[in-house]
């Protein structure tokens, strides 16, 4: 049986960082053979099954995981479609196939499509920076009036680290206060704004304790930035207490006007408590002191 093959799957990428693949075509013909079989084995499929699914011979499919394939690409193609996993995953063969990364796939291949997201980001914050020096960053997030400014200045102030509040930082940045900057560019601009000023915290300050805005939660790729780069807290309160602390420092904007605006209130922090819940710790603060809160927070920091 002939080993030759398409140019299309025989061709190198042009890029200069790309590894060159040396095997001969019979090489490439068996390594890829197998791999179809190590994924249809995985799959739970018959070769007969996935023959029927691909519209192509089971005789043809037998040729190709024995390595002795004469493979289109557009069959091949195919063939991926059959087994539901990306063709440049049968093209990508390793040529060394270890048992961690075989338990790896099939793990990830068992999870929900909406569990991955939580993986990836757990995988960039353990193991995408070290995790000691992320540690040396503390960022503070939750809604107004759960205590980030309060308990970041007494953490700071005791680590000898900067304090720094996002949204002052933004504004000292634009010249403009928070309120002109959402009138003028609308949420989706200001949160742009809120990215680019995080990443020239973290570029400047290797130890910081960070107060986050409530809202930088909403934002997917700030918000990973900061769960990668920081170890972050999520600082709770029931809503009668974030409204009734954010009354006491004299702002009545909460309530002015507006008689629904307890009910605002519990609805955002409903819709943001997944996401909330996604920092590496959480300190309930909702009938404790200040000293109470600063010294579990002390605790997770010191830990």
């Amino acid at each position: 049986m002939s080993t030759q093959i398409d140019d299309s799957l025989n061709a190198t990428p042009n890029d200069g960082d790309a590894e060159v693949d040396t095997r001969s075509d019979a090489e490439f013909l068996d390594a890829l053979g197998k791999r179809v079989r190590e994924i249809r084995d995985r799959r739970g499929m018959t070769r007969k099954l996935v023959a029927r699914e691909a519209s192509v011979s089971e005789r043809h499919l037998a040729h190709l995981e024995a390595g002795e394939g004469n493979v289109s690409i557009v069959l091949l193609r195919h063939i991926s479609r059959a087994l539901d996993v990306p063709l440049i995953e049968l093209l990508a063969v390793e040529t060394e196939d270890t048992v961690e990364r075989r338990l790896i796939r099939r793990f990830l291949e068992r999870l929900p499509r909406h569990r991955l997201e939580d993986v990836v980001f757990r995988l960039m914050r353990d193991f995408g920076h070290e995790e000691a020096a992320r540690r040396k960053r503390i960022a503070l997030i939750g809604l107004r009036g759960a205590g980030k400014t309060t308990l970041g200045k007494r953490l700071a102030t005791t680590q000898g680290v900067p304090f720094i509040e996002l949204d002052g930082e933004i504004e000292k940045e634009t010249g403009m206060p928070s309120s002109e900057l959402f009138a003028l560019y609308g949420q989706t601009g200001y949160r742009r704004i809120e990215q680019r000023t995080l990443e020239r915290v973290i570029r400047d300050h290797d130890r910081a304790v960070i107060s986050a805005g409530g809202g930088v939660v909403s934002q997917p790729e700030t918000y990973d930035m900061l769960l990668s780069n920081c170890l972050t807290v999520w600082l709770k309160a029931q809503p009668e207490e974030h409204m009734s602390r954010v009354m006491a420092q004299g702002d009545l904007r909460p309530m002015a006007g507006n008689d629904e605006a307890m009910e605002d209130l519990k609805r955002i922090l409903n819709a943001r408590e997944p996401l909330y819940a996604r920092a590496d710790t959480v300190i309930d603060t909702s009938g404790l002191t200040i000293d109470a809160c600063f010294q579990k927070l002390r605790e997770i920091v010191t830990s």
